[in-house]
């Protein structure tokens, strides 16, 4: 055990410097060390970006409720939350702009969210997994967030009425992230059904801030959607057939059936910078549309895609001004020599190594020169030596090498150690022939519990 006046005599920022590298397990194991380090650790600085998960509030005691307040946390995730226990939260966390309620687990009414109003910093609300018997925000809670609340997302919800849902969110008009992955209503979980085109519309129309939007395309109608659904037209001219919604600058489709939009679906939405398509299934009898949507995205500057179709069957038209790539799809070495001419200027890229992908170690130096972050998931077996050619990329700063959970707890149960001694003796030979300014990660990323629900979370 330490003792305070043992401690080298620093200041306070150079300490706070030096404990921004440590994880949070590492920062709670020097806070024990002594009330020195103890008052350092807790910092204010060292947990602004931080979001703590909560559950059963009641088990926590004061000197935790204190230490939270001590760190001045803004950002809490909460499970199975009481409307009795809300009084905790704004005792100890008043300046709390982020709040997530995460699996409920039970029915909800609409006074369970009224006590959001007493936090007068709130600028970002998310309820996941959810059933609610009467509407989620109801009018005064509307009234009091309308001009404070800048991020909302919903997924995984039950709603008493999705259109009438949608409405009071269009209400909210300093929204600029929506989030909306959306559950069956009361005629059952099974069915959902597309947000109605005018409904949605409207909503587009009202946000004018709106810049990121993230929204489930679960329900698949008989017929596919309009057109112009995601294009609402300028009610300010008529018959013009002008775009009249936000100039969005990312878009995410979740849980997207290829039949749902037509090939022209995004042709209007020329301001965007990222595009995310998350396929549930595809059909082989069913013509692609992404490669029509990629075609008038000329400002797209990251994709990525996750399932569906071939890669062949869109590669070529991938916009040249992508800079960060993410494929999560069966991948060859044919489909990377003709994905690298498209993106000359290419620096993050994030991809699966398959039973099919050949060695991309070996070619990825050659076909991506200018990487500077790369990311594999590799499936039922690890890294081997071909690794080492990826020294060759002389701007690459971070590496990370990560494999499935199964593949981990296999070796695990057999007595071998995730990553095992010999991609680790690799990692150590790559690092020194990099002169060590590789920076390798092997353990997966932490969850960010405010933007990444269960729909598009990759970890375990």
């Amino acid at each position: 055990m330490l003792v305070s006046d043992e401690l080298p005599q620093l200041p306070v920022e150079v300490w706070v410097y030096v404990f921004s590298y440590l994880s949070t397990e590492e920062k709670h194991t020097v806070r024990t060390c002594c009330r020195s380090l103890k008052r350092l650790v807790d910092h204010p600085s060292l947990w602004k970006d931080f979001t703590v998960v909560l559950s059963d509030l009641r088990r926590y005691t004061y000197g935790f409720w204190y230490m939270l307040r001590d760190r001045k946390l803004t950002r809490v995730a909460v499970r199975h939350l009481r409307r009795k226990e809300w009084r905790r939260l704004v005792m100890f966390l008043p300046s709390l702009t982020a709040i997530v309620f995460m699996d409920g687990g039970r029915l909800y009414k609409e006074r369970h969210l009224k006590n959001l109003s007493r936090f007068h910093e709130l600028k970002d609300v998310g309820v996941r997994n959810a059933i609610w018997q009467e509407p989620l925000l109801g009018l005064s809670l509307i009234e009091q967030l309308r001009d404070r609340l800048t991020h909302l997302s919903v997924c995984n919800v039950q709603l008493t009425c999705t259109e009438a849902f949608i409405g009071r969110v269009s209400e909210l008009v300093n929204l600029r992230y929506l989030l909306f992955h959306q559950q069956g209503e009361g005629y059952g979980l099974n069915t959902v059904r597309p947000v109605p085109r005018g409904v949605f519309h409207t909503l587009l129309l009202k946000l004018k801030k709106l810049k990121h939007l993230s929204w489930g395309m679960k329900g698949e109608p008989p017929e596919p959607l309009p057109d112009d659904y995601l294009s609402p037209p300028d009610p300010d001219q008529p018959g013009a057939s002008r775009y009249g919604g936000p100039k969005l600058i990312s878009l995410e489709l979740v849980d997207y059936p290829e039949t749902i939009l037509s090939e022209n679906a995004l042709r209007s939405l020329t301001s965007l910078r990222s595009l995310t398509v998350r396929y549930r299934y595809i059909r082989e009898d069913i013509q692609c549309r992404l490669k029509y949507w990629l075609s008038s995205l000329n400002q797209l500057e990251t994709l990525t895609i996750v399932g569906g179709n071939s890669l062949a069957l869109y590669t070529t038209t991938i916009p040249s001004s992508v800079t960060r790539l993410t494929l999560r799809v069966a991948i060859t070495l044919q489909d990377m020599d003709s994905i690298a001419p498209k993106v000359p200027a290419l620096q993050h890229l994030d991809i699966e190594q398959n039973c099919s992908s050949g060695s991309l170690c070996r070619r990825i130096p050659m076909l991506f020169p200018q990487l500077r972050t790369l990311r594999i998931r590799f499936s039922r077996r690890e890294p081997e030596k071909d690794l080492l050619s990826l020294h060759q990329l002389r701007h690459l700063v971070q590496l990370e090498l990560l494999v499935e959970r199964s593949f981990i707890l296999r070796d695990y149960l057999n007595g071998h150690p995730w990553p095992s001694p010999g991609l680790q003796d690799l990692i150590n030979q790559l690092q020194e022939m990099s002169k060590n300014t590789l920076s390798v990660n092997t353990k997966m990323r932490q969850r960010n519990h405010l933007r990444e629900c269960d729909c598009v979370w990759e970890g375990d």
